[in-house]
């Protein structure tokens, strides 16, 4: 059952963030119109960006292991349809989906071309991927904090943009569009303090920053960054 303060909470920590609600935002403009379309969000936690998707007309699903914050978020008000299940053995029949959307997470599996695989093979020929993850093009410049963002977080891999293109071209998806977000040298830097430093409050107590990072990026080039948006496309 929804209560105000579950709500309050989600958009805290969903929508008051240094990076998020940007991401999410251009992930979605992306698909464009959602209505009457089908739409999955691997490794969406409580649901709530697949619950925003519902609210932009599509048949919305979230699918996460983490029980607890898939019970959380059947106490959102307006959640998506929310199930507890593996991303690398997704539980949906081929071509069930129109779109399919993953907001860094494929950082954190142990096999990102087999979640890859699988995302392709649950979306319809045609069908539109979005994802967002962890490409930190400059890391190695900052060891100690990228091994503690590493730990952290339990970052697996990451996936600069020609890697995750590879990996996207080999599950029979074509990219359609791509761009970085935290593109300097100095964003990239503040992205990795963020999380060794500062951990999860770390990212809501720095939204205030949110317009500062997002002219930096209009200002720098789109040919790296610390994370990194795809939009690609089922072939068929």
């Amino acid at each position: 059952m929804s209560s105000l303060r579950d709500d309050a909470l989600a958009y805290v920590g969903h929508q008051v963030h240094v990076m998020r609600r940007r991401e999410v935002s251009t992930l979605l403009s992306w698909v464009g119109d959602l209505r009457g379309r089908t739409l999955l969000d691997v490794a969406g936690g409580d649901g709530y960006w697949a619950g925003q998707a519902g609210r932009r007309g599509a048949r919305a699903v979230c699918l996460d292991l983490a029980r607890r914050k898939l019970e959380f978020g059947r106490r959102l008000r307006g959640h998506p349809g929310l199930i507890e299940g593996d991303a690398l053995r997704l539980p949906f029949a081929d071509g069930s989906f129109d779109v399919v959307m993953s907001v860094c997470a494929i950082e954190h599996f142990d096999d990102g071309a087999a979640a890859l695989a699988e995302m392709a093979r649950v979306l319809r020929p045609g069908g539109d991927l979005v994802l967002s993850a962890d490409a930190l093009t400059r890391a190695e410049r900052w060891p100690a904090m990228l091994a503690r963002h590493r730990e952290r977080y339990h970052v697996k891999h990451t996936y600069p943009a020609n890697v995750l293109n590879k990996l996207l071209d080999g599950a029979g998806l074509d990219v359609v569009r791509q761009t970085h977000m935290f593109r300097s040298e100095r964003a990239e830097r503040l992205y990795l303090t963020l999380s060794a430093k500062g951990g999860r409050a770390g990212w809501n107590a720095a939204a205030p920053l949110s317009p500062l990072v997002a002219l930096d990026d209009r200002r720098s080039p789109d040919d790296g960054g610390s994370v990194v948006l795809t939009h690609a496309r089922r072939r068929g």
